[in-house]
C-alpha cells in the first residue's frame, strides 16, 4: 500500500481507522514511563502471558513486565491487519511498534493474532510456550471483548450494558459534542444477564489456567491475574449493580476458585486487580461513566494525582509482582490500584461538582478535552509530536507472528 495521510474517521463513539506513528509514539511514551522508575528493581516475574495485550491496560501490562524486569512475554490478542482500502486496528500497530522496540531492546515477545476465546488460539498458545518459554511464572486476563463463541456450544453471546431489576436515569455526556443529557435505560432481562456473565466474566480465565495446569506449563508458585473496576455510587446502576457488575461478581468468585486450585497444586495464586478508571472504547460507550471520567480526571490532575492505563500498571508491577513487594491487597483479596480515585477528598470533590456540571459550564467543570485527548490517543491520534498532515506508512510489514491465524 503506497503512504497515505491518514485523518481519523469517527463513528459514534467509534473510530474506525488508527495512525500507525500515532500508536508506535505513544508505546514509546508507556516503555518510557517504566524505564523512569527501573533504577533499584532486581526482579520480578520472568515469563508472562498477556490474554487482550494489544490496547488498555493489557497492552500497559506487557510494557511494564518486558521493560520493568526484562520478561518474557506471549500477548494473545484479536486485531485486524491492513488491507488495500483501510488501516490496521490501533492494536495491531500497537503490537508492531512493541515488537520492534522490544527487538531493538533484545527482549522476546511472541503474538498471536485470533479469538482468545477459542480452543485453537488457547491450543496454539501452548504450543508457543512450550517450544519457546518453557513456562510461564504470570498470566494477565485482560480481555475486553462485547461477544464471545463459546467453544463448547458454538453459540455466539453478546454482553450488554444494562441495569438489573429496574431502569435507570441518569446525568450523562455525549463527549464528541459535549452536550449533557438524562439518559435511560431499560433493565436487562434474565438471558442478557447470563449472556453478559458468559462473555465477561470468569469462564474463559478459568479455561486458560485449567490448560497450562494441565500441561504443565505453570512455573512454581505462578500467579494469575484479572482485571476489573468497582467505581462510585454514582456509577453503580449501570456499572456494579448492572449487568457488567455481575460479569465483575463471577470474574471475584473465578478468582477465588483458582487461587485454591493453584494453591494447592503449584504453590500459586489468582487475584483480581480493581484498576481506576480511564479512557477506553469500551468507557466511552458506558452511560454516565464518560461524564464521571471527566469530572474525575479535573479533580485528580488538580490534585497532581492522576494516572493513565501505564502508571497504574508501572505501580503494579513494582509494588505487587516485583520480588520482595510489600503491595497489599483488602479484605476481600482485592488488589486496589484504585485507591487514589476512590479517596474520601477525591470522590467528596466529584460528588459536589456532579450536580452542577451542565452542557455550558462543562469545559469548566470538567476535563471533557482529556478525555477527548485519552480517546483519540488510543488509535494515534492527537497524539503530540505526529505530523497528521504527512503521508504515512499504514502496511506495517507483515510480521509471521502478527498474521491472523489460518
Amino acid at each position: 500500500m503506497p503512504e497515505q495521510v491518514v485523518k481519523q474517521r469517527s463513528r459514534g463513539f467509534i473510530c474506525i481507522n488508527a495512525h500507525p506513528e500515532g500508536c508506535a509514539r505513544n508505546v514509546e511514551r508507556q516503555i518510557e514511563v517504566v524505564k523512569s522508575r527501573r533504577a533499584g528493581q532486581t526482579a520480578g516475574p520472568r515469563s508472562a502471558l498477556v490474554i487482550g495485550s494489544s490496547t488498555g491496560y493489557g497492552l500497559a501490562s506487557r510494557v511494564a513486565l518486558a521493560w520493568g524486569f526484562g520478561a518474557k512475554t506471549a500477548g494473545v490478542f484479536f486485531e485486524r491487519p491492513p488491507d488495500d482500502r483501510k488501516t490496521a486496528s490501533a492494536g495491531y500497530y500497537n503490537t508492531a511498534a512493541f515488537d520492534r522496540f522490544a527487538r531493538q531492546d533484545s527482549l522476546y515477545a511472541a503474538h498471536l493474532n485470533g479469538d482468545a476465546f477459542s480452543d485453537e488460539i488457547k491450543h496454539q498458545t501452548t504450543g508457543l510456550i512450550r517450544r519457546e518459554m518453557g513456562k510461564v511464572d504470570l498470566v494477565i486476563y485482560s480481555l475486553a471483548s462485547p461477544r464471545r463463541t463459546h467453544p463448547k456450544t458454538g453459540e455466539t453471546l453478546n454482553s450488554v450494558l444494562k441495569p438489573i431489576g429496574a431502569s435507570y436515569s441518569g446525568k450523562t455526556v455525549d463527549f464528541g459534542n459535549g452536550n449533557v443529557t438524562e439518559v435511560t435505560v431499560e433493565p436487562a432481562t434474565r438471558d442478557e444477564i447470563a449472556a453478559t456473565v458468559a462473555v465477561m466474566g470468569g469462564e474463559d480465565w478459568r479455561m486458560w489456567i485449567d490448560l497450562l495446569l494441565d500441561d504443565n506449563l505453570l512455573a512454581e508458585g505462578a500467579r494469575t491475574l484479572a482485571y476489573s473496576y468497582i467505581g462510585p455510587e454514582l456509577t453503580w446502576p449501570i456499572y456494579r449493580d448492572g449487568t457488567i457488575g455481575a460479569a465483575k461478581n463471577n470474574l471475584a468468585e473465578t478468582a477465588r476458585a483458582l487461587n485454591k486450585t493453584l494453591q494447592s497444586k503449584i504453590g500459586g495464586n489468582a487475584w483480581v486487580s480493581v484498576n481506576k478508571g480511564v479512557v477506553t472504547q469500551a468507557s466511552a460507550a458506558i452511560p454516565v461513566v464518560p461524564l464521571y471520567i471527566s469530572l474525575l480526571f479535573r479533580v485528580m490532575k488538580g490534585k497532581n494525582m492522576h494516572e493513565g492505563c501505564i502508571e497504574q500498571m508501572r505501580r503494579l508491577a513494582f509494588d505487587h509482582l516485583a520480588a520482595g513487594a510489600t503491595g497489599r491487597r483488602d479484605e476481600n483479596d482485592l488488589i486496589r490500584l484504585d485507591d487514589l480515585e476512590m479517596r474520601d477528598d477525591v470522590q467528596s470533590a466529584v460528588r459536589q461538582l456532579w450536580p452542577q456540571v451542565t452542557t455550558e459550564n462543562l469545559g469548566e467543570l470538567s476535563d471533557i478535552a482529556g478525555f477527548r485527548r485519552d480517546f483519540n490517543q488510543l488509535f494515534g491520534f492527537d497524539v503530540e509530536g505526529i505530523d497528521y498532515d504527512a503521508p504515512v506508512e499504514t502496511d506495517v510489514p507483515p510480521l509471521s507472528a502478527l498474521a491472523p491465524p489460518a
